[in-house]
């Protein structure tokens, strides 16, 4: 592989890892692999620190296609937890109130998540990443202080749920970029007249690339020194 000229690293990123150690990690080891001070390395969308999964990482002149690999439509598996909210929407922060889920069907949570499909408008999380006045979200949040964040449009082709492990909800949705998960969970719990947080996120899919073709961190170190090695 030629990291300088330009690669594509399917990346699965570990749970407790943000986006950014994925891609200093890499960075670090192309620059120690091939005896350079600088190379170009990004990632192609970000995943929450408490996601798993498909992380887009370029290297070199690939990184010029970020843009484009962004803009592709994503897909996610995850679990809500229904009857519980947190301020963040999933574990980051402690749950801090109860609803009650006696009422809640299969019949009623499969019509719900049916009502998400097509174009909406969605408000991104207070504790997200999103800039306001040039800070991420989550500073002010963080900080006790209120925000106001603008509704942005998305679009969501596919929604499907698994009620057996209820009131723990398995779930896949396919969305537009700048989709929050977290958000679907907030809203889900509403319109079930309850509550519910996001337990777990693992994206699957980004365009046509796949998490089952993705690597960890520790095996793209592996492959990147011999590879660089053997090329020198």
């Amino acid at each position: 592989m030629n990291f300088q000229e330009g690669e594509v690293l399917l990346v699965d990123k570990p749970y407790g890892w943000t986006s950014f150690d994925a891609v200093n990690k890499i960075r670090w080891n192309l620059k120690q692999a091939l005896k350079v001070k600088k190379i170009k390395v990004g990632h192609a969308g970000t995943l929450d620190p408490l996601a798993t999964g498909l992380l887009i990482i370029c290297t070199g002149k690939q990184t010029k296609n970020v843009e484009t690999y962004m803009a592709d439509e994503k897909t996610y598996t995850g679990t809500f937890l229904l009857g519980k909210t947190t301020p963040s929407f999933d574990l980051e922060t402690e749950y801090n109130q109860t609803f009650a889920i006696d009422h809640i069907t299969s019949e009623l949570i499969n019509e719900v998540a049916s009502g998400f499909l097509g174009e909406q408008a969605q408000t991104a999380p207070v504790y997200s990443a999103k800039q306001i006045d040039g800070k991420r979200a989550y500073l002010f949040a963080r900080a006790g202080k209120e925000v106001t964040i603008k509704a942005h449009q998305i679009t969501i082709s596919k929604f499907t749920v698994n009620t057996d492990r209820f009131p723990e909800i398995d779930f896949e949705i396919a969305c537009t970029k700048g989709t929050y998960i977290r958000s679907i969970a907030q809203d889900f719990g509403e319109r079930l007249q309850s509550g519910a947080t996001l337990i777990s996120l693992r994206r699957t899919k980004s365009g046509p690339f796949n998490v089952e073709e993705a690597k960890s961190v520790d095996e793209w170190i592996n492959q990147i020194n011999p590879s660089v090695q053997s090329a020198l």
